[in-house]
């Protein structure tokens, strides 16, 4: 089920319970920052894992009608993208790939397919995106999106529909 076109061999389907390995392994592949900590490997995997059930419940609570994709490439789950249908925008509230479908654009792919589905209701697709991640912001730049509002650590990002 996409929610607009994809190119061939890209589309999202719905996440679905048995989707949970996948998630956990995804989420691993963006933890290289805990990874880093100089501790037992024991202590660093649990704190990975209580980070991924703290993000799962944090997105259950601050966005319950969140519908979750499973980006898919020629059928094989290659990421995951978190997307809340508000009355007055859409907002990606996760978009994340493995290491081995990263900077192929297929992320791109589907944020032009939000891009799409955002115009056609006339919303605008918003997103967050940490400002110490500088591949992220320009991403996201090249896809025409502007900032609205920073914090010390973040920057709400903004995409009009023409």
């Amino acid at each position: 089920m996409a929610i607009a076109p994809l190119p061939a061999g890209l589309y999202l389907r719905p996440q679905r319970d048995n989707d949970a390995a996948f998630l956990a392994g995804l989420y691993r592949t963006l933890r290289d920052d805990l990874r880093m900590l100089e501790a037992e490997y024991a202590f660093v995997e649990e704190l990975i894992e209580m980070q991924f059930r703290a993000q799962r419940e944090g997105y259950g609570q601050q966005f319950p009608n969140a519908m979750y994709f499973i980006i898919e490439l020629q059928r094989e789950a290659v990421g995951r993208v978190a997307v809340d249908f508000g009355h007055n925008e859409i907002r990606v509230i996760d978009l994340a790939l493995l290491p081995a479908a990263r900077n192929r654009g297929h992320g791109g792919q589907v944020i032009r397919a939000l891009q799409l589905a955002a115009a056609q209701t006339r919303a605008p697709l918003t997103l967050v995106a940490a400002l110490n991640n500088p591949h992220a912001l320009r991403f996201y730049a090249t896809l025409d999106f502007t900032v609205a509002q920073t914090t010390d650590s973040h920057a709400l990002l903004i995409w009009y529909p023409e």
